[in-house]
């Protein structure tokens, strides 16, 4: 169940004695695979406990303990573990750092009405029948595999400024993979994620919904079968919006973190200058985007701080850091809530949440039509980046573009290139977004985040077959 409030009683009793952070939570995960009509996978469990986090002079106290409950001692206990923690570290580092400024109080509850209990055998239910349909409608398929997937994040947060925030997000998604041959008898894979923000009975109501989605990815699958390779080198791209978010959050987003800034990123020395085309504007968004939701809604980060969104890039110039209140503090910024932990017994460190380029103004057809000789590549999987912000990520579905219109579809191929270069290229950004809803990102600690935006043409190296 939810995590009852055990915490007001805490802090009416014992009070916090300097600057405290401290969160219940709980992580619920659950997975279901399928590999051709075999369960290979079946997993469920939750991860729950308590954490606190004080500081003192500039140095950080952090203490954590399994389990969670009406017990105040234990509350105390790890409080005090936390406090003691500090103390020590400020004797020996002597930092004299000036206090956080306060947060004015205030409580927040966010997204506790999604929290429906879902049975595993639901889940299931939904994968068996996907499967069923597969192997009925696709018989010649080398091998299909299906895999369902639940990320529940639960956080009661209360701080030593009067912050009160609980918040629930739930994930929910399907992922689809299917294999065929081409004719040289090589493998051929295509994946496709369903899915995102809200709990596995909204998302999924029913199998039938996705029949359409396995159709038209069979379709995309035998088009990649009898796909070419791209050539390589230098080309004429339009980055689908999959692509687009991936280079925003991998190649632009890790560059832009506060604590990467501080170790040497070239986030740093390119502050305030010409990073991009003046058609592309960056930002990481706390939680609503073009008046819905995005996909990892985050109200109140793990520092107790209100999230805002943080523009990056505006109009083509670097113009902000993500930040948690220390790094805020150094630089003279404002801090707009990007401290974020994985799991109870996790610090918060800088994270991205939804990071996301902003629309343009071109129509997508147009887009295709201005390219004479170039690609539309419309899928990304694994990608990395270092801290130059260079790049390099695998495509796993494309398609020519000849004389303004789409050709073949394209055999897997990877882009590469230094974000900043490549972007100041970007002369087209067309008028939709939407949204990549699954993303894990790592960086000591796995968490949810969205990544999403337009489709950008731009010139970028493309890793094909000579």
């Amino acid at each position: 169940g939810m995590l009852h409030d055990y915490l007001q009683a805490y802090v009416n009793k014992y009070g916090f004695s300097g600057y405290t952070e401290l969160r219940a939570q709980q992580n619920r995960n659950r997975s279901v695979v399928m590999l051709n009509g075999s369960l290979t996978a079946n997993n469920s469990g939750t991860s729950r406990g308590l954490s606190a986090r004080v500081v003192k002079g500039g140095a950080y106290g952090f203490a954590s303990a399994t389990g969670y409950g009406d017990d105040l001692e234990a509350i105390a206990k790890v409080v005090q573990t936390a406090t003691n923690n500090a103390a020590f570290l400020d004797r020996h580092v002597q930092r004299g750092k000036p206090d956080f400024p306060a947060n004015a109080p205030f409580t927040r509850k966010d997204g506790l009405e999604l929290d429906v209990p879902v049975e595993q055998s639901y889940l299931l239910s939904i994968v068996d029948e996907l499967d069923g349909y597969i192997a009925e409608r696709f018989p010649k398929l080398l091998s299909r595999r299906i895999v369902a997937r639940v990320l529940d994040m639960e956080k009661l947060l209360y701080t030593s400024d009067g912050v009160v925030s609980h918040s629930y997000v739930p994930r929910s998604n399907v992922y689809v993979f299917m294999t065929t041959q081409d004719a040289d008898g090589q493998p051929v894979e295509h994946y496709k994620v369903m899915g995102g923000y809200g709990n596995f009975l909204n998302k999924f109501p029913n199998a039938e919904d996705l029949f359409g989605d396995l159709e038209k990815q069979y379709e995309q699958l035998i088009l990649k079968a009898e796909g070419v390779y791209a050539k390589p080198g230098i080309q004429t791209v339009i980055l689908d919006s999959d692509l687009a978010g991936i280079l925003a959050h991998e190649a632009v987003g890790h560059t832009v973190e506060a604590d990467f800034v501080e170790t040497g990123s070239v986030g740093g020395p390119m502050f305030g200058k010409q990073v991009a085309s003046e058609k592309v504007s960056l930002v990481d968004i706390a939680h609503t985007a073009f008046g819905k939701l995005a996909p990892v809604p985050v109200f109140v980060d793990d520092e107790g701080t209100l999230a805002q969104d943080q523009m990056l890039i505006e109009n083509g110039i670097l113009t902000g850091y993500m930040h948690n209140k220390e790094s805020a503090l150094k630089y003279g910024h404002t801090p707009n809530g990007n401290a974020r932990a994985f799991d109870f017994s996790d610090e918060p460190l800088i994270r991205m949440r939804n990071t996301c380029i902003l629309p343009g103004n071109d129509k997508l057809e147009d887009m295709i039509a201005s390219v004479e000789d170039g690609y539309f590549f419309t899928d990304m999987n694994n990608g990395q980046a270092d801290s130059t912000g260079e790049f390099m990520f695998g495509v796993p579905m494309g398609y020519e573009i000849k004389n303004g219109k789409l050709g073949r579809a394209v055999k897997d191929t990877t882009v590469s290139g230094v974000a900043f270069e490549v972007l100041k290229t970007a002369d087209m950004v067309s008028d939709t977004v939407t949204w990549t809803n699954s993303g894990m990102c790592g960086k000591k600690q796995m968490i949810p985040v969205g990544m999403g935006g337009p489709a950008i043409k731009v010139q970028i190296n493309v890793g094909g077959r000579a």
